[in-house]
């Protein structure tokens, strides 16, 4: 995983967390994720964490809907 820095947007939400919401989404970030950007701002590291949680939920998302069309088509069948 190649990650140098968070777009802007992230950035700014970042800045606007608080203290409690920061502490929520360093907490879902893997050790490993964590090391690799240590030389980064907490602000970016939390404005990354959010983009790679964004991303995961658009995929989940996009999942879902499959499932569902799936569904969809089954129920149609019986």
């Amino acid at each position: 995983m190649k990650i140098k820095s968070c777009k802007e947007e992230y950035l700014l939400k970042a800045q606007k967390l608080s203290k409690e919401e920061t502490e929520r989404l360093l907490s879902r970030m893997s050790q490993k994720t964590l090391k690799r950007l240590e030389d980064l701002t907490t602000e970016e590291i939390i404005g990354i964490q959010m983009e790679i949680e964004e991303d995961q939920l658009n995929e989940w998302r996009a999942k879902m809907t499959l499932i569902k069309e799936f569904d969809i088509k089954k129920k149609s069948k019986l």
